[in-house]
Order: C-alpha cells, then sequence, then structure tokens
C-alpha cells in the first residue's frame, strides 16, 4: 500500500478529515483505534457508529451518497443498456446511433468526499452502449469539458476513427465535435474511453464506458447486467487509489444488493478500467461461473470462482445461483475489497 494511500486513511490527504469520518474503514487504519468495550465482546470488531466491522468495511452505518445530486445511481447502471436511435440503411443494415458529451462534474464518492470527475454523459461509468455485431455506428462525440479529449473503441476500426491524437480527427479540443463511424465488429464485451494524454488521469477521472457487441445469433435469455472496475486516486499522485468501485460508488452493493433470482441465468458484462494498479479481480461465495475472456467466443475459458483482469481487460461471466439468501462479490485483491471494491447479491425465489 502507497504512503499517500494511508495518508487519505488517516484523513491527512486531500478529502481530510470528512472523507476518513464518512468512510469508517476498520482495520485498515495505520494507526489502531482503542478497544472500547463493544470492541471486547465483538472480537475486535467496531459494533458502534462505524460500518462493517468484522463484517467488513463499508461507509459509516446509515451514510450514503446523493445518487440524484450525481446525476446516476449505480443501482440503475447495472442493467442500463443503451441501443441509441436505430433506423435502417438502404441496403438494410441496421444504423445506430448516439450523442456522447464529455462533461467536468463533481461527483459525491463517499458520504461528503466530493471528487473532480470528467465524464462521458455526467456519469461514472459511461453509458453502456450495445448493437449486433454488423450494424453501422455512429458515435457523435461533443466535448463540453474544459479539456481536450476524444472517445477510443476497443473494436476493429478504420485508422481515422481509432480516436487518437494526430490520427484523423485527433484530439477534440474543448467546444469540438466529431462523428465517430465504424461497423460493430468483433461481437464481444469491449471498453471504450478517452485517450489523450496524460492518458492514465484522463481515463482515472472517469471517462470510460462498456460497448457490447451482441453475436449474429443471440445469447440465451438471462438476466444481464454490466460491472466496471475502477477506482478513485484522490491524491492525484498517480501512486495507487484510494477508493474502489464498480459502477461508480464505493460499497454501494453492500448498502444496495443486486437482486436475482434463484437458478435464473445471471450474466455479467465484466470490465476492468482501473489506473494506477496493474491488474484488478473479480470474486463470487458460494458459486462458480463460466468465464468467456472478451466474450469473442461462444465457449467459455474456465469454470471457476475467481478470474483477474489486467487494466483494460473484460469478459462475461454466466452462472446461476441454486440457493437463496445474500452472497458476497469482491476484488479477491483484498484491500481493494476493503477500500471499496465489494458487494451482494441477493437471491430470492
Amino acid at each position: 500500500m502507497g504512503e499517500s494511500r494511508r495518508q487519505f486513511l488517516l484523513g491527512s490527504a486531500l478529502l481530510g478529515t470528512a472523507g476518513a469520518a464518512a468512510l469508517g474503514v476498520r482495520g485498515v487504519s495505520a494507526a489502531p483505534l482503542p478497544a472500547g468495550p463493544e470492541e471486547a465482546h465483538s472480537g475486535g470488531a467496531h459494533a458502534g457508529g462505524h460500518g462493517g466491522g468484522v463484517s467488513g468495511p463499508t461507509f459509516r452505518k446509515g451514510a450514503v451518497v446523493d445518487h440524484e445530486a450525481n446525476g446516476f445511481d449505480p443501482t440503475e447502471i447495472l442493467r442500463d443498456f443503451d441501443y441509441g436511435r436505430v433506423s435502417r440503411l438502404p441496403d438494410g443494415r441496421v444504423l445506430r446511433e448516439w450523442d456522447i458529451a464529455a462533461a467536468d462534474v463533481d461527483v459525491e464518492i463517499a458520504p461528503g468526499v466530493r471528487y473532480p470527475a470528467w465524464t462521458f454523459n455526467g456519469r461514472i461509468p459511461g453509458p453502456t452502449l450495445r448493437c449486433q455485431e454488423g450494424d453501422l455506428l455512429r458515435v457523435t462525440f461533443i466535448n463540453a469539458s474544459m479539456h481536450p479529449h476524444t472517445m477510443h473503441f476497443h473494436s476493429i476500426h478504420r485508422a481515422e476513427m481509432d480516436g487518437v491524437p494526430d490520427i484523423g480527427p485527433g484530439v477534440i479540443p474543448s467546444g469540438g465535435s466529431f462523428t465517430y463511424e465504424f461497423d460493430a465488429q468483433p461481437f464481444g464485451v469491449h471498453l471504450y474511453h478517452c485517450h489523450v494524454g496524460p492518458l492514465a488521469e484522463h481515463i482515472a477521472r472517469g471517462l470510460y464506458g462498456t460497448f457490447i457487441v451482441d453475436p449474429p445469433q443471440p445469447r440465451p435469455p438471462a438476466d444481464e447486467m454490466v460491472m466496471v472496475m475502477h477506482g478513485y486516486n484522490t491524491t492525484f499522485d498517480g501512486e495507487g487509489n484510494q477508493l474502489y468501485a464498480v459502477n461508480g460508488i464505493p460499497f454501494h452493493y453492500m448498502h444496495e444488493p443486486i437482486r436475482v433470482r434463484r437458478n435464473e441465468l445471471v450474466r455479467i458484462y465484466l470490465v476492468n478500467a482501473l489506473e494506477y494498479d496493474p491488474i484488478n479481480t473479480f470474486h463470487v461465495h458460494g458459486n462458480f461461473f463460466d468465464y468467456y475472456p472478451t466474450g469473442t467466443r461462444l465457449q467459455p475459458s474456465e469454470y471457476t470462482d475467481t478470474i483477474m483482469q489486467a487494466q483494460g481487460q473484460r469478459g462475461i461471466c454466466e452462472l446461476r445461483f441454486p440457493y437463496t439468501g445474500r452472497f458476497m462479490f469482491h476484488a479477491h485483491k483484498t484491500e481493494f475489497a476493503e477500500l471499496g471494491w465489494m458487494g451482494f447479491f441477493e437471491v430470492t425465489e
């Protein structure tokens, strides 16, 4: 753990004491808290106002961020697929069009803690774009940020549509716009992000999202959801992150578990948009899942309960829960879990 991360947890970094108080993280503070009577009876868990204790860290109990003020809610992002404006071309192909705007937005990432984010359409992650292999895609990018940005899609496309500096339209300046046009290929789950330097900061500030290309023959019906793993380098030193999250807000799915049905097929489009840490992981309790790396093949590569993704990697997890109840999921880089990357599935009949 880097020094800056320790400083954050002690409340001496950018966020100050408000951040430390909001987190209520026990067991990761550099200075141990004195054990009181409640802790003595709970084996060291801080059973008072702090969150989690031996059950795991979270924000201080009852404290959540203001999703309405943020303009997005991770529970809604989970199953929010944007199919764009759909029409038919003269040759019969499907045309899908989107308007995506970059903007500078202050996001409350922990109760009382604000982060100067750069966003696509005002949310972290950006909208989940969805299409079918072979569609023609037009994405009109409007740069309403104070900074230069682009959109770069992990797909097969012409060089001038790559969204990198000095090729094609290059960098889109503040106030500018450009329409990226390309075919939807290959099928699978992909990442899009800004590709302007300093690249790590442009991505880490929030300029990323998921891009799903469905195969010609649809996958089996399922309860589908997208999970984008990422972090917040709140000290802006580029040395690790102080908070980790899925779909925008640390610990969100601890407060609002993901509700699924027993024995129903669950399909997770999993994307690693994490910067400043080389890998990320996903682990589910009480179950195993089929894993399809990048989703570009219809046969899984493994049956497991834990997978690892490097920066920019993604894949599809498919599973059914045979039992009802609450089942935790989290990064099995456990430090990430204790800094926000953890949640629950709530399985019901």
